[in-house]
């Protein structure tokens, strides 16, 4: 079994046993598959030469967060995931509006501020679908839109 597999397989029986202990936090629906499809993502893009380098990286400076930074060859790239259980309403990507991508490129910068020199940077998005009984599919939209 592949590294990736056996991890991703470990993390998932790792947060169900969690979810049934005494005393633990309800999680909700929607919270726990948004963390399910950023784990997706997270894999799909190591498999796809991306060195991930931070998850969840906040700002106490901004109320979002940035999912996933990485780096794509030279390229430092800030990865908004957006999970969705099903294609029926929009797409996930579509989800990242104008005021969202304010947010993300605040934060970036905030980042940016910590990193040496001024690398090249781009702004991601990884749409991830979990739907009932099918395998997740994920696509990346590279470049998806600048910061302004």
């Amino acid at each position: 079994m592949p590294y990736g597999k056996l991890t991703r397989l470990t993390l998932r029986a790792l947060d169900s046993a969690a979810r049934m202990l005494p005393g633990g936090k309800r999680t909700a629906e929607h919270l726990h598959t948004g963390r399910r499809g950023e784990e997706e993502a997270y894999f799909y893009l190591r498999e796809n030469g991306y060195v991930i380098i931070a998850r969840n990286y906040r700002s106490p400076r901004s109320r979002s967060e940035l999912d996933l930074v990485g780096w794509d060859g030279d390229m430092l790239c800030f990865i908004e995931v957006k999970t969705r259980t099903t294609r029926a309403v929009q797409p996930a990507e579509a989800a990242v509006d104008a005021e969202k991508q304010r947010d993300l490129a605040h934060v970036a910068r905030e980042f940016l501020r910590k990193v040496k020199g001024s690398p090249a940077h781009r702004f991601d998005i990884a749409s991830v679908y979990l739907e009932s009984g099918q395998k997740p599919e994920i696509e990346l939209f590279k470049d998806a839109f600048r910061a302004g």
